[in-house]
């Protein structure tokens, strides 16, 4: 306790280390659930361009790695869904959230790496969430045990959170497959039964709005979650939306047009384009699944190390407070996941899975 410079409780020094074990631990599982986490969601971003073979692996790996990387910096925003989205902290002492965060971890790697094996493509987003909600369930059923009628497990439980993220996941497969089938539609009547005479001022066109489209994406919508955003940046970014697009359809139109004139396919650019903005949604979405419970325990760690209470003492109350993400953790995350794009093999066999299928 002296060398820690706080007062003597007994308690303290000998949670003191066993709780900085736990923390480390999170952060090596981190390390290995970003590893298997996206040698299973490579396929949702690579598997079009793969598929299409507009350019070699190669090329579209450095894309993808680029989208990665951007999109890791655009992450700290939704890093609470691993925080208070799925359980109301407030309802746990640090010594639940600790064992919550380490079960989620421990199955998550084994989950994962189960289906890479098998070469199936799974959701990560769907891993972590029930895996969240059952473990929250699980330790909140110990915390009732004691004679507390058991209905009372749902007050330890988000349950408007839970549902609106479980039935947005259920709307995206709806979504998803709608607005793939129309896009696919009209991508065929455009460019499958066209004469070449014609095809240009589609081509172009199709392009430049299908750039216009990634670029508020990644402007208007990206930047919103970035750590490095500040509220009046992105403030003046929004106030600005229409002319931002305007000028964007114009520039791009131009791009393409130059691009179309130099005999490049600029349809095959349009599927890298996708590739990189599909890399990023990736990234700044998923990157909660593998990094997210590690930095809500880090959290937890810090506001306890500092609380002076036991660790069955001190309620959770400081997962509710806002998160900013540190920069140089979601590089590195990122960094990781372009290493494990490059060189994993069970990456490859899933990608190719859906490639097949397709």
């Amino acid at each position: 306790c002296a060398r820690l410079n706080v007062p003597y409780h007994p308690w303290r020094c000998q949670c003191m280390g066993y709780f900085e074990l736990l923390v480390g631990l999170l952060f090596v599982l981190a390390l290995i659930d970003l590893s298997v986490g996206v040698s299973n969601d490579a396929v949702n971003f690579l598997n079009s361009a793969i598929g299409s073979r507009v350019t070699s692996r190669r090329v579209i790996l450095i894309v993808a790695g680029l989208g990665v990387l951007a999109g890791s910096l655009l992450s700290s925003g939704i890093m609470e869904v691993a925080r208070k989205g799925i359980f109301n902290p407030d309802m746990f002492v640090f010594a639940d959230v600790m064992v919550i965060f380490l079960a989620v971890m421990l199955a998550d790697v084994l989950l994962l790496d189960l289906f890479n094996t098998f070469a199936l493509p799974t959701s990560t987003t769907v891993s972590i969430v029930f895996e969240l909600l059952g473990a929250a369930v699980a330790v909140a059923f110990l915390a009732v045990a004691g004679g507390a009628d058991a209905s009372g497990v749902l007050a330890y439980v988000n349950v408007e959170r839970a549902i609106l993220i479980i039935s947005g996941i259920g709307i995206s497969i709806v979504v998803a497959f709608t607005v793939g089938t129309a896009v696919q539609f009209i991508s065929r009547m455009l460019f499958t039964f066209e004469s070449k005479n014609h095809t240009a001022v589609i081509k172009i066109a199709w392009s430049a709005i299908a750039f216009t489209i990634i670029s508020y994406f990644l402007i208007i919508k990206g930047l919103k979650g970035a750590s490095f955003m500040t509220e009046a940046a992105y403030g003046y970014v929004y106030g600005h939306m229409l002319f931002i697009v305007a000028a964007s359809l114009a520039i791009w139109t131009a791009v393409m047009w130059a691009l179309n004139r130099a005999g490049i396919d600029i349809l095959a650019i349009v599927v890298l384009g996708g590739t990189f903005s599909l890399a990023l949604a990736f990234a700044s979405n998923d990157l909660v699944n593998f990094i997210g419970v590690p930095l809500a325990g880090l959290s937890s760690w810090q506001a306890w190390a500092g609380s002076g209470l036991a660790p069955d003492q001190m309620t959770m109350e400081v997962l509710r407070e806002p998160v900013q993400g540190n920069t140089l953790i979601l590089v590195g995350a990122g960094a990781v996941m372009v290493t494990t794009l490059w060189f994993s093999s069970k990456a490859r066999s899933v990608t190719q899975t859906e490639v097949n299928l397709s």
